[in-house]
């Protein structure tokens, strides 16, 4: 996915912001994000930027710390849709931008999104608000399991077991969802960084 050389000066400056002037960045450079710091999946956020999968360099497991190359790697995934793209072109970006959030969900890596791992993000988001209970959470995430289990498997038997969201399941979900309007970046503004809500 090409990022205009614009976009490249100004992330090579919020790189530089990040790191210190350094050639990496470490997780610890994100505890100043002003946009991140009251985010309920700040953790996840900051993961995903040293997610192995994201970084395109292994199929589990984090990298201690990201260079600028690294970087431009998972700003990618927050790129607008360009109107310039083919039917094509848009469906790969898309599909990318779904595979960075699957693994924000998927945090063991193996290729499914469990009702636990779901209901670890759903009490994260959800931690904020003083007037839902961590037992309220815990329905909602089992609600939405269900759900996801009727739009990917149909009727279950009664013995069956949904053993969690598939990859190919997550884009069932996510069908006909602007993810455009779930997942960006401001690129422009250096206190900003990336943003899912």
């Amino acid at each position: 996915m090409l990022i205009s050389s614009d976009q490249i000066e100004q992330l090579h400056r919020r790189f530089k912001q990040l790191s210190g002037d350094q050639p990496t960045i470490r997780k610890e450079n994100f505890n100043n994000v002003p946009d991140l710091e009251l985010n309920p999946i700040r953790s996840k956020i900051v993961r995903a930027f040293f997610d192995n999968r994201n970084l395109r360099k292994g199929s589990s497991g984090l990298a201690d710390e990201i260079n600028f190359e690294d970087f431009l790697t998972i700003m990618s995934y927050f790129r607008p849709i360009d109107t310039t793209m083919d039917e094509e072109q848009v469906q790969l970006c898309r599909k990318e931008k779904l595979r960075f959030l699957f693994h924000m969900y998927d945090s063991d890596s193996d290729g499914r999104i469990t009702l636990e791992e779901y209901r670890n993000v759903v009490e994260e988001l959800l931690s904020g608000n003083p007037h839902i209970e961590k037992e309220s959470a815990r329905s909602i995430a089992d609600g939405a399991m269900m759900e996801a289990a009727s739009v990917c498997v149909g009727q279950m038997e009664p013995d069956q077991v949904y053993e969690g969201i598939t990859f190919d399941d997550f884009l069932k979900i996510w069908q006909g969802i602007d993810i455009e309007t779930k997942m960006h970046v401001r690129f422009l503004n250096m206190e900003t960084i990336a943003l899912c809500h």
